[in-house]
């Protein structure tokens, strides 16, 4: 462990391709983002990309409407064999039928810490009885939830369900609900950044944001005005991008807005991210070994 702290990667990806990946979402994958990625992760995979963190944080998607199949025993199974270094969250689409049940089954009988769950790819209103069932349930349960609230690539996937603004009235029905909003709810940035402001149990994570380095460099200025640097913690969104790149997306950004003359990010900036006490903020200390 680094001197200066524990370095978690609050989100990550574990699913395995084909199976619990549809065809139709990885020509989706490829075609959008004009970039290869490898969707078929196995654990050594996984494993491998962790190396630099201290913990990490690990979970699939379900949402049937835009072809995430992906199974909680297979986060499961691989948490068992590394406790000490992995926090496994389990996938919830509250389309399911057996949704509520199923996240009893992952805490109970699987061990999962934490859900993940997805408007947008799922294609549900956070307002619904059935989403409001399992938020209720994960307050009671301590669970944090990571939302991917925000845009995305297939065409299906509902936008009017995105813009983080509408976790605001989930933080006021569940004031004890520790939410995390994905990469920090891009396109919305801004809607994101005086959420996290208001509401003291929301934070975001800034993974996936580097490739875009005037929007980030914009958006993490925007945090620092707005007094909210702390509640933004590191994520890499692996196998999107890896802990190499995130982290040098940060020292680039700064120095960027020096080179630029812009109104600067303070120096320190990558290290107060990285080195957050994410395992603290999400209710979540007693899984430090």
């Amino acid at each position: 462990m680094s001197k200066k702290g524990y370095r978690v990667d609050c989100h990550t990806h574990l699913w395995r391709y084909p199976g619990e990946l549809t065809d139709e979402l990885a020509r989706e994958t490829f075609i959008m983002r004009n970039q290869e990625v490898d969707l078929d992760i196995t654990p050594d995979m996984h494993m491998a990309a962790v190396a630099e963190v201290d913990r990490a944080i690990v979970f699939g998607l379900r949402a049937p409407l835009t072809g995430f199949f992906t199974v909680n025993d297979t986060v499961a199974d691989y948490v068992r064999t590394h406790p000490e270094k992995l926090i496994g969250f389990a996938a919830i689409c509250p389309t399911e039928d057996n949704a509520l049940e199923e996240v009893e089954r992952s805490v109970k009988d699987l061990g999962l810490r934490g859900l993940k769950m997805s408007p947008i790819y799922g294609g549900w209103d956070p307002l619904d009885a059935s989403a409001l069932a399992i938020f209720a349930r994960a307050e009671e349960c301590g669970l944090p939830i990571l939302f991917h609230q925000g845009a995305t690539f297939p065409r299906r996937a509902p936008l009017k369900y995105a813009n983080p603004v509408l976790l605001e009235d989930i933080a006021l029905r569940f004031p004890d609900l520790k939410m995390i909003i994905a990469h920090l709810g891009h396109p919305w940035e801004a809607e994101t950044i005086v959420l996290i402001r208001k509401q003291p149990n929301v934070f975001s994570d800034i993974s996936g944001l580097f490739y875009r380095p005037w929007q980030f460099y914009n958006s993490l200025r925007l945090a620092v005005e707005y007094g909210v640097v702390d509640k933004l913690l590191f994520g890499t969104d692996y196998p999107v991008a890896t802990f190499e790149e995130t982290v040098e997306g940060l020292h680039h950004v700064v120095r960027l807005s020096q080179e630029m003359r812009l109104p600067p990010l303070p120096e320190d900036l990558p290290d107060q991210i990285l080195y957050r006490d994410t395992l603290g903020l999400l209710g979540l200390s007693d899984a430090v070994t």
